[in-house]
């Protein structure tokens, strides 16, 4: 199989910006809004670009779990590597990929840890089974093999006979407020559309950018 010979010619929409909301939050929220009702597998998974204070990157898909006017949040172990390297460098990017509408929107913002109260809620909100999980997992760290991970998780259940779990501290959630969003669009001839939205002190900056 060669790889090199495999394209596809996009031509569901377009983008312009005579169109486009001047809000790129309320442009989103139209975008994710089709996305879901489109069926699109995952509408909301989204690859989060983390990077060490020496600048390697890592990269990893996470599940925007709130969206608002403030930014995107997801949640996850604030001792993973993830939440060590925005521990020491808050500047992120999310991706948002769904092919089925032929879109991408790329996002550059800072990682900020929402309040206690909010990582609260969500965590109680979500099945017990997930909570469990959270609770008995070292992320990012090194494991004898799943056998052992799969006995914590069995005598974490064990000992939570209630099924009340307390959020533990090192985990919780997370608000990308962002600097930078781009919002894109497959086109015919890979002539694609890029509109660029940069926060600037005065509100957004909207942009045309070479495919």
């Amino acid at each position: 199989m060669n790889i090199a010979d495999i394209r596809k010619d996009y031509k569901l929409k377009i983008l312009d910006e005579k169109l486009i909301n001047h809000n790129p939050m309320i442009q989103f929220e139209s975008w994710l809004t089709e996305a879901l009702e489109a069926k699109v597998n995952e509408p909301t998974a989204m690859v989060l670009a983390t990077a060490t204070p020496d600048g390697f990157p890592s990269s990893r898909v996470v599940l925007l779990k709130a969206f608002s006017s403030d930014g995107f949040g997801f949640f996850t172990n604030y001792s993973g590597r993830k939440g060590s390297e925005i521990s020491s460098n808050q500047k992120v990017a999310l991706l948002f990929h769904w092919p089925e509408l032929e879109r991408q929107v790329r996002i550059e913002g800072l990682a900020k840890r929402t309040s206690p109260q909010i990582s609260d809620d969500y965590f109680n909100s979500r099945p017990f089974e997930s909570r469990l999980s959270a609770v008995i997992s070292n992320q990012s760290q090194e494991v004898p093999d799943r056998n052992y991970l799969e006995q914590l998780w069995v005598l974490q259940q064990s000992e939570t006979a209630t099924g009340e779990l307390v959020r533990p501290d090192y985990w919780g959630g997370y608000i990308v407020e962002p600097q930078r969003i781009e919002f894109w669009q497959g086109r015919s001839n890979r002539l694609h559309d890029r509109i660029l939205f940069t926060h600037e002190s005065d509100g957004w900056r909207i942009l045309r950018l070479a495919p």
